[in-house]
């Protein structure tokens, strides 16, 4: 079985588990809209733009930290072994990576849907917009994904998930923070292209070296 279709098979696993418990993306909306509601009872309306930009990256960073967290912890040890003998590593993290980018996808678009319709929408160049949500699910996803990996080897693999993740993550926010600012600002797509670059090339060097780094892990 060649690694694309070791991926196929992975990822239709994974759907299939989300489809019969659905604790995983029930857990991320309720976490998302009490923390949308939360900060709409604080403030109402935010009239700000970056004050309304960051605070919705800021709620998507730690929704994607949730979701990415248990992705290695939470699989049994006999669980592990059958994958090993179901799938190569590389197969094995690829999948991760496309299903929490899928998951976080959804939770950011729901999320997004809810922060308008509660706090308001200020942006002014969606397409744009949505694009910086799909690159950053991405990004958050592959980046968390090889973090939860590497943690899962340590006993207290939350702590050392925090400790890895935030340094790693920070540069990625940055420029999605000011890649969304322009795009709710309606700047033109000529401003928006190096962090389009910044962001497409964060995300293949992390997918890359979550490929190479992660059977050396995965021997363990």
């Amino acid at each position: 079985m060649n690694t694309w279709m070791e991926i196929r098979q992975l990822l239709l696993r994974e759907m299939r588990m989300e489809w019969k418990q659905k604790y995983a993306i029930n857990g991320l909306l309720l976490y998302v809209i009490s923390t949308i509601y939360v900060c709409y009872l604080s403030f109402k309306t935010v009239v700000d733009v970056p004050t309304w930009n960051a605070l919705f990256w800021i709620i998507l960073l730690f929704a994607a930290v949730n979701a990415t967290s248990k992705s290695f912890s939470s699989e049994s040890r006999g669980r592990l072994l059958y994958y090993y003998t179901l799938a190569g590593a590389p197969a094995i993290i690829l999948a991760k990576i496309i299903y929490n980018a899928l998951l976080m996808l959804v939770i950011s678009l729901a999320g997004y849907v809810i922060y308008s319709m509660l706090i308001g929408d200020l942006v002014q160049d969606k397409p744009y917009f949505l694009l910086g949500l799909v690159l950053g699910a991405t990004g958050f996803s592959s980046v968390l994904t090889l973090v939860a990996a590497i943690a899962a080897k340590a006993s207290n693999s939350g702590t050392l998930m925090a400790i890895l993740s935030f340094p790693l993550i920070i540069p990625m926010l940055i420029v999605l923070i000011r890649f969304s600012k322009n795009a709710a600002d309606g700047l033109a797509h000529s401003v928006q292209q190096p962090y389009i670059i910044a962001l497409i090339a964060i995300n293949v060097i992390v997918v890359v070296l979550a490929r190479l780094l992660f059977p050396f892990l995965w021997r363990d």
